[in-house]
């Protein structure tokens, strides 16, 4: 059997040509097409130039130095506005405590100035006002100063407890010498503890009320009124010769003692203020008539006991009478003091009129022709 064999076309140029550009493909172009496209480093971003943001970061950092600022004013001001407070409320505190002290000084006064008190009524007053003295000083110690009055606070606790020692030893004096005819040695011991009311007031004075008004000076703190607390209205007294009298009139009214003779008192003499010009009895007195118009009234003691309370008047004439009143606590045998009428309204000028001054007699006063005196005065315009 016969076999038939294929021989291959041949193939023109032509399509060698066609089946080799199909099939292969230059690497050039391959390249391009497959291999990704590569970047180069991405250049650096440039902040925004000119003014503008320069201007805005200064605003900012400004505006926040400007809160701190303000905040920081605004704690200082509360701590500030604290710091007052505390030392307002202090001296408020204190102020109540000075008004009660003071009014136990002048019950006392008005203890040892009164005619006839018993010595047991002093005793027993005494007792109670050294009592309500010593609660004073407690509750003043309980007090927490601010830092800037401590020291002030401690001399106004020494004034408190310089007064309930002085209570105190009063009342021991008078109840010592109950039975005692010693009177120069009671009046020492009785004006031993009136000095410790005299330091007492001075300490207030000196050492308490002058330093905290300076300190809250200081500090600028306004509006606080540092009190005064005198607690003896009289100072003069606190001697030895005055509290013998005290001691022998009070005593006398316990043991019933007799009185001694003579008793009484007189006008030594009128002055006019300012000036000092002495009024007669005898002619008619020109006084100038001012707003600062003053008259001074000596009064003395002529008799041979301590006189108490003594009132003692001035009086000017017109369709309204001016009167004025005033007085004298305590007035020791041959003792002499002034009083001054203040504050005078203006009377009618140009107007003979007349000014009378009395003093009350005391009892068992016999002559009472100087208790009284009348001057005729004409009151003329100043200048």
């Amino acid at each position: 059997m016969t076999r038939l064999r294929l021989l291959p076309t041949p193939m023109s140029d032509r399509e060698s040509d066609i089946e080799f550009d199909f099939f292969e493909e230059s690497d050039t172009r391959e390249s391009a097409e497959e291999r990704p496209r590569r970047r180069g480093p991405r250049p650096p971003v440039r902040p925004p130039t000119g003014l503008t943001p320069l201007l805005r970061l200064v605003g900012l950092i400004s505006f926040a130095i400007l809160i701190v600022l303000l905040l920081i004013l605004w704690v200082n001001g509360c701590r500030a506005d604290q710091r007052k407070n505390t030392y307002k409320h202090y001296v408020q505190k204190v102020e109540g405590y000075a008004t009660q002290s003071q009014r136990l000084g002048r019950r006392l006064n008005t203890l040892l100035t009164t005619r006839g008190t018993k010595e047991s009524v002093v005793e027993t007053e005494l007792s109670g006002l050294a009592q309500q003295q010593e609660k004073l000083a407690a509750q003043a110690r309980s007090l927490d100063p601010p830092g800037r009055l401590r020291q002030e606070h401690d001399h106004m606790l020494d004034s408190f407890d310089l007064r309930t020692n002085g209570l105190k030893g009063m009342n021991l004096a008078f109840r010592s010498t109950v039975s005692s005819n010693k009177a120069n040695q009671a009046g020492a011991e009785l004006a031993q503890q009136m000095q410790r009311f005299v330091a007492s007031d001075v300490i207030w004075e000196d050492l308490f009320k002058e330093p905290t008004k300076n300190q809250l000076q200081k500090l600028s703190i306004t509006g606080v009124n540092v009190p005064d607390s005198i607690f003896l209205p009289n100072p003069d007294i606190a001697t030895t010769a005055s509290m013998k009298a005290v001691w022998q009139r009070i005593h006398g009214a316990a043991t019933g003692g007799s009185a001694c003779s003579p008793r009484g008192t007189g006008i030594v003499s009128t002055k006019v203020l300012p000036g000092s010009k002495e009024l007669s009895t005898s002619t008619t007195n020109q006084v100038t008539s001012s707003t600062d118009l003053a008259f001074a009234v000596a009064i003395k003691n002529s008799g041979c006991q301590q006189e108490v309370g003594l009132k003692v008047r001035l009086t000017i004439q017109q369709q309204t009478p001016i009167t004025k009143q005033a007085t004298i606590d305590l007035l020791n045998p041959e003792e002499e003091k002034t009083i001054t009428f203040r504050d005078i309204p203006l009377p009618p000028l140009d107007q003979k009129t007349t000014l009378t001054v009395e003093v009350d007699p005391v009892d068992g006063e016999t002559n009472r022709d100087n208790n009284t005196e009348t001057y005729d005065v004409l009151f003329a315009p100043k200048g």
